[in-house]
């Protein structure tokens, strides 16, 4: 079951465990319950601190528990957690073993102060890519603290109760028998959600944050690309996102970044905010932005009052909220989220293993989905509002080659019909004869683009009809010290690599704007003017007919002489300031 190379590498990995752990299995005769079987005996060949007991007796067959030497509670895993659940079996046998979680040590003592009893059930499927943060999250909850309980359901191995319980999309969370929450949740979102003062004691520690040179409110690619830009000029910079990488991790392959060959978006989120970290960025997860506060002074704070109720302060504010997948907004698309509904091809595709769905869009994320799906369902109905699918011609070649596909083009979806509390149908309107047509399904896929998050703005800047920040093209909106990136504003072309580049682009318009204020030296992270006027003793003068005397370090000649050129009295100190900096960071000239 588990080749060579990955014993090898869990053998590594069990070689950390600092205490010992016991596998209680409840098997049967199942295939699953065999393998099952087979993959607990490996892992227990790879650790003499590992032990296998087979005498469990859960409801739940086949499963195993992760407990402690000497306890009888611990993480249970109901099927095999394989594909992307693997990590998630290697994290709980790490954490029960005693290693330590790579989580905030005040996250950890949130949880182990929760008071009650929970008793989790997640449901998952093994290609789902949204479901790995769930699952690890509520691990984490039963493994710190006594009173959670945990069981990690495969919904594949058990489709008899994942038909009971109508569950038509993952990760679904119930907490003691009712829904807690479904898709992607980090653990600092669960606990939240069990203790209420969470919230308020957040808002309080981000209200008594000192105020950043650089502000950045969104953590896709454009604005971990404006941390990086902002957080090399030695400036001070926050970045506060609901969740770091946005859409990204909802997107799986990614094959047009350039220099990367292939990767997928969690692993790409992962990196960007590691590169952020690295180079010294406060991040603020789990913040969403609900009113911006322009500076009622040249060169004044903006203010970023957030959900929860606290209020971040900058100098400059970068947006770059991004956006999300647009509703369909037809009768029965509320009504049956998550009971058919569904968004996500790759996480709660499986679930309609066998029957007959939809998706709706014609563009490259529509036929990409439609493709997909085509290999694990039974049949795929495509529908497309304009005459002709927009999706590349290569993707469309390959639709068009599948069997069990029908295309339905210049075609008008008007209900999402349902029947016992799930998905039964879809009807859609001919707009060349305006005849309406009703098709039998078990899902609906929507797929028909994007929408920018950027309500929280109206009255405050300018937008386009479509809810887009209206950018020029160094991303300066119509706001003074207010600059936006990303696909939440009019830049044509939502792509990844576009909004990194956008990103950058508005960092260094971001640092351009506030060298060139009057509050220059109180910037937080350099004292510029000061920079400048101590090493003024040791410039050689060089003088310009046009106004008085700038210097020049003789060691930094041409890099400071470059920076000052054309710039007289306060304007080549604030040149002159700009060179400092570089000259602090390290930029080679061709990043300047």
């Amino acid at each position: 079951m588990l080749d060579d190379a990955l014993k090898t590498q869990l053998q590594q990995y069990l070689g950390m465990l600092r205490q010992p752990i016991r596998l209680v299995a409840s098997l049967d005769d199942s295939e699953i319950g065999k393998d099952m079987g087979e993959m607990l005996r490996t892992i227990v060949g790879l650790s003499d601190k590992v032990t296998l007991d087979i005498t469990g007796s859960d409801a739940r067959k086949p499963s195993f528990a992760v407990v402690r030497e000497g306890e009888t509670q611990g993480v249970r895993f109901a099927g095999l957690p394989l594909g992307h659940e693997f990590t998630s079996l290697v994290l709980a046998l790490l954490w029960t073993g005693g290693h330590p979680p790579k989580v905030e040590q005040e996250v950890i003592d949130s949880i182990k102060g929760l008071e009650g009893d929970f008793n989790f059930e997640v449901y998952m499927s093994l290609s789902c890519h949204n479901c790995p943060d769930v699952v690890q999250a509520l691990a984490l909850l039963a493994i710190v603290n006594p009173r959670v309980k945990t069981v990690v359901i495969e919904g594949g191995a058990f489709q008899q109760e994942v038909e009971d319980r109508q569950i038509m999309a993952v990760p679904m969370v119930f907490l003691n028998g009712q829904v807690f929450g479904s898709g992607r949740m980090s653990v600092e979102e669960i606990v939240a959600k069990l203790d209420s003062g969470v919230a308020a004691r957040d808002a309080a520690k981000m209200s008594e944050k000192a105020p950043y040179d650089v502000l950045i409110v969104g953590g896709g690619p454009a604005g971990a690309a404006a941390a990086v830009y902002a957080a090399r000029k030695g400036i001070r910079v926050g970045i506060a996102a609901e969740r770091f990488g946005g859409q990204l991790n909802d997107t799986m392959s990614i094959e047009n970044y350039i220099s990367v060959r292939e990767t997928n978006g969690p692993q790409l989120a992962a990196d960007l905010e590691a590169q952020v970290h690295h180079y010294g960025v406060d991040v603020m997860n789990m913040q969403r932005a609900s009113q911006i506060v322009p500076a009622t002074e040249e060169g004044g704070l903006t203010s970023v009052h957030l959900e929860n109720g606290g209020v971040l302060k900058a100098k400059s504010v970068i947006l770059s909220t991004g956006a999300r997948w647009r509703n369909v907004n037809v009768p029965g698309e509320a009504e049956y989220k998550n009971k058919g509904v569904a968004y996500c091809p790759h996480c709660d595709g499986p679930l309609f293993k066998g029957k007959r769905v939809a998706v709706i869009g014609g563009g490259n994320s529509g036929v990409e989905a439609a493709i997909d799906l085509a290999g694990l369902v039974e049949h795929v109905t495509l529908i497309e509002f304009a005459d002709q699918l927009k999706a590349d011609a290569v993707l469309v070649n390959k639709l068009k080659s599948l069997p069990n596909m029908t295309i339905h083009a210049n075609a008008q979806t008007i209900e999402i019909t349902g029947e016992g509390g799930k998905v039964n149908g879809l009807r859609y309107k001919d707009r060349a004869t305006d005849v309406v047509h009703h098709v039998e399904l078990a899902g609906v896929f929507v797929q028909i683009g994007l929408v920018p998050n950027t309500e929280f703005l109206k009255g405050t800047l300018g937008l386009s009809k479509f809810g887009e920040i209206e950018v020029d093209a160094k991303g300066h909106t119509n706001l003074p010290g207010v600059f936006a990136a990303g696909d939440c504003t009019t830049v044509p072309f939502k792509q990844i690599i576009i909004a990194a580049g956008e990103g950058s682009k508005a960092a260094l318009s971001a640092f351009d704007y506030l060298i060139r204020q009057p509050a220059l030296a109180k910037l937080s992270g350099v004292n510029f003017e000061g920079q400048v006027r101590k090493h003024l003793p040791f410039f050689v003068p060089i003088r310009r007919p046009s106004g008085p005397a700038c210097g020049v370090p003789p060691s930094h000649g041409p890099d400071i002489y470059e920076g000052a050129r054309g710039h007289t009295g306060k304007s080549a100190v604030s040149a002159l300031s700009a060179c400092f900096v570089r000259q602090r960071t390290g930029q080679p000239r061709s990043q300047r």
